[in-house]
């Protein structure tokens, strides 16, 4: 089919099921999984169990996917999990759902959520899966332009104690990123207002120059600081996200995610693909606005999501043949190929 040549790229991301001769979908066990993926399973569950552990839950589960059966069969035989849902008094549902059978939405680009922008774009706080790395060299009176500086200890977006940040962190999951940004500002005039910090309140459009102008107001008050050090944390977070470079190219994403969601219907497969060609570039000839390889691995795998049935065909044969030549050129001249060019090729 026309995805097959895709296979290898998505073997790397997801983890495979038995193949030919090994028990049906229906029938999948723990034991038929390979023994990396026992281990993680079996993690998962004692991780889930001591989760709901703390939340003192008795979990009714359901599952939509063969491995969401594997882990849910597999939480319901736990034998720590038996005994804590005897005792649990609180009652939840918790949904298993397989990755694999929503391809677009795990690699798409979803809307105007800051908060998706921040935990993509910012590097990962070491030993964490889902914080960031938050540079505070902006709090100091260090002066640097290294982005990578580790003698100031980094920031995060966990503010367990900070009432103000919790609060900054549920608009950018929940607002749109225009009004996500104003409440940042909102909430600096307020915390400035109370330390009694001479900022100056403008109105119109917040942007991240007049963020950090304010932010430096409470550089050198050290009290100041530690009052609203959570709610700093956060709001260099949401600075340093829009200024990142990456931040351009996920709007550029967006943007042609919703383009092909327009045009899908009127055009054919190989013209969408004819018109992703001109944008495969080498390494020496991209700009730091072009896509990388990896990126196009991405793109690939919305657009084959999203398309529903392909119509096979000579012209299909032909657009991809191009595509998959121009792509293989641009992964053999990578310099330094990533960890997942490396283990795709």
């Amino acid at each position: 089919s026309a995805e097959l040549w895709l296979l290898p790229a998505l073997a790397a991301l997801f983890p495979p099921l038995p193949g030919p001769g090994a028990p049906s979908s229906a029938e999948v066990g723990l034991g038929a999984l390979p023994a990396e993926l026992r281990a993680a399973v079996r993690a998962l569950v004692g991780n889930l169990d001591a989760l709901f552990t703390a939340l003192g839950l008795r979990e009714e589960s359901f599952a939509v996917g063969t491995l969401s059966r594997v882990i849910a069969a597999e939480l319901a035989g736990y034998a720590p999990a038996r005994n804590r849902r005897r005792m649990a008094t609180n009652k939840a549902s918790v949904i298993f759902v397989d990755r694999t059978l929503d391809l677009a939405g795990a690699v798409g680009h979803h809307g105007d959520n800051l908060a998706e922008k921040i935990l993509s774009v910012l590097p990962k706080l070491p030993g964490h899966k889902t914080d960031v790395m938050v540079n505070m060299v902006e709090l100091t009176a260090l002066q640097t332009t290294d982005e990578t500086c580790s003698i100031i200890a980094p920031g995060c977006l966990a503010q367990p104690n900070d009432p103000a940040a919790q609060a900054l962190w549920e608009s950018f999951m929940n607002f749109k990123q225009k009004e996500a940004v104003m409440e940042a500002r909102r909430h600096l005039v307020e915390a400035a207002s109370r330390e009694n910090l001479p900022i100056k309140m403008s109105m119109g459009e917040v942007t991240p120059e007049q963020l950090s102008s304010y932010i430096q107001l409470f550089r050198n008050n050290l009290k100041a600081l530690e009052n609203h050090c959570g709610l700093l944390q956060l709001v260099l977070a949401m600075v340093q996200t829009l200024k990142h470079p990456q931040t351009s190219k996920w709007d550029n994403f967006l943007a042609f995610e919703r383009l092909l969601l327009q045009t899908i219907g009127e055009s054919e497969m190989p013209s969408v693909l004819n018109q992703l060609l001109p944008m495969i570039r080498s390494y020496n000839k991209r700009t730091k606005d072009d896509y990388t390889c990896e990126d196009f691995l991405v793109l690939l795998v919305y657009m084959y999501s999203v398309v529903g049935e392909i119509k096979s065909g000579k012209e299909l044969d032909t657009a991809e043949e191009k595509v998959k030549k121009a792509l293989v050129e641009a992964i053999c001249d990578e310099p330094e190929p990533s960890p997942v060019l490396q283990k795709i090729t």
